[in-house]
């Protein structure tokens, strides 16, 4: 096998977007288009990877990171001299170097793979992938001679009637000789309507020179869709989620409604788990085996155990155990960790707080910055007092506590282990172990004063 090499190009500015933030920054399923291309890219048996970087520069090193290696190309002069910024790192080494572009989520590691074998296997100096589409407007075409060899490849813009006719297209993907491309593209001409360096005129060139040139179909032409605006940008979200569900229906989860919805790329579930409309899982989520999530949930970066009911809530940045209960309409708020066996129930916000094994917050309750022990019931209405308007201040709720409906817990405070508080109670001190603890004022009964009142009036 020879060496392999990689090139990304990613230095379009993408002006069709129409946004500031850099074209393959965008998100596909919650990953940057040009982080899913270098995560597939990385599954190969790649020597070397460089990533072609223009505008956002510094954004697209800081998302891709220090493991590959970068050049800059200043102005923007098309595909080939977009390659050419790879010269100094890759000119001279023996090998094979495929090209991809950045801004092509969709494309697996399977297919690129495929086409490295198959440039190989052909002794091909060159090898382009290729798909076949009923609309080919706006992509390059293949054109083959009476062989059925490629020819040439011809922008769409350069192409002529009888060209446009052709329905197999250029995907922007390549393999080369490594040493064969860096020779060739150094004859590159801008002699074309663009203006611009066509890294497709290396094909031409190499094919001249009596070079061997080979071209694999791809069979999926979604695969090889390239985002240049919002419209494909759609295109490509539809097509990831579609192909993320799948796998995860394949691998033993059950979604009862996969167009309605969205799991991340990154995302990870048990089998026999149950996903119900409306459910979002993103960030680096993880859902254990036979859980149920949604209708209408929302989980974010969080850690899921087995056996778990999440309905109509969110979650984000939280560690969340086996055998819980969440909602329905519940918040948990980052740097949450539930245990297991615990429930947090209708209209419960927890936010930074731990909750011991077993313990039960059901109704209509704020717990904020919060020690909870085990197997501990905080009643309807129980409010942790966390914050003067300057700082925040803990909570401790410890093992086997019962807290009565309509409380207060002026943080900082401890409740000692098995203490009871009165319903209604505002607590400012702490309540020692086995204590009950009442803190409201005592109830007075005037008999018959609704009459004098009335009289008043």
């Amino acid at each position: 096998m020879y060496n392999r090499y990689a090139v990304i190009l990613a230095a379009g500015q993408g002006t069709r977007m129409k946004s500031k933030l850099y074209k393959v920054l965008h998100p596909v399923c919650g990953k940057p288009m040009v982080q899913h291309v270098v995560d597939q890219v990385s599954k190969l048996n790649i020597k070397e990877i460089v990533t072609i970087i223009g505008h956002g520069a510094e954004l697209v090193q800081a998302q891709l990171g220090d493991n590959i290696k970068y050049a800059l190309q200043k102005e923007q002069l098309g595909t080939a001299h977009a390659v050419m910024q790879a010269k100094e790192m890759l000119d001279g080494k023996e090998g094979v170097t495929i090209v991809v572009c950045g801004d092509t989520p969709l494309i697996t590691h399977e297919t690129m793979e495929a086409l490295y074998k198959h440039h190989e296997e052909t002794g091909a100096k060159a090898s382009v992938l290729t798909a076949w589409t009923n609309n080919p407007a706006g992509y390059g075409r293949i054109v083959r001679n009476d062989s059925g060899h490629v020819e040439k490849i011809v922008e769409h813009k350069d192409a002529t009637e009888e060209e446009r006719k052709i329905q197999e297209i250029n995907t922007g993907t390549y393999c080369f000789d490594n040493q064969a491309l860096f020779q060739a593209l150094s004859q590159v001409s801008n002699d074309n309507v663009q203006g611009e360096y066509y890294l497709p005129d290396v094909i031409e060139i190499l094919k001249n020179e009596g070079a061997p040139i080979a071209a694999y179909q791809t069979a999926e032409f979604g695969e090889t869709l390239g985002v240049n605006d919002r419209v494909a940008l759609s295109e490509a979200e539809q097509f990831m989620k579609q192909r993320i569900n799948e796998a995860h229906m394949r691998n033993g989860v059950t979604i009862i409604d996969p167009s309605n919805t969205y799991i991340g790329a990154d995302v990870t579930i048990g089998m026999d788990t149950v996903l119900y409309p409306g459910t979002i899982l993103s960030g680096q989520t993880s859902i254990g085996s036979n859980c149920k999530i949604g209708p209408h949930s929302e989980i974010s970066d969080c850690t899921v155990g087995d056996h778990t009911v999440i309905r109509q809530s969110a979650a984000f940045d939280s560690q969340i155990g086996s055998d819980v209960q969440i909602g329905p309409f519940a918040h948990i708020r980052p740097n949450s960790e539930i245990h297991g066996h615990v429930k947090i129930g209708n209209f419960v916000e927890v936010k930074k707080s731990v909750f011991g094994e077993g313990s039960k917050a059901s109704h209509l309750s704020y717990i904020g910055d919060a020690e909870v022990g085990r197997d501990v019931n905080i009643g309807c209405g129980t409010i942790t007092v966390n914050y003067d308007g300057k700082n925040k201040f803990l909570t401790r709720i410890e093992d086997g506590v019962f807290v009565g409906c309509n409380s207060n817990l002026v943080a900082p405070v401890t409740i000692g282990k098995n203490a009871y508080v009165a319903a209604g109670s505002t607590i400012t001190n702490d309540v020692p172990e086995e204590a009950l603890s009442i803190a409201r004022a005592r109830q007075v009964n005037k008999e018959n004063y609704v009459e004098k009142l009335k009289s008043k009036k």
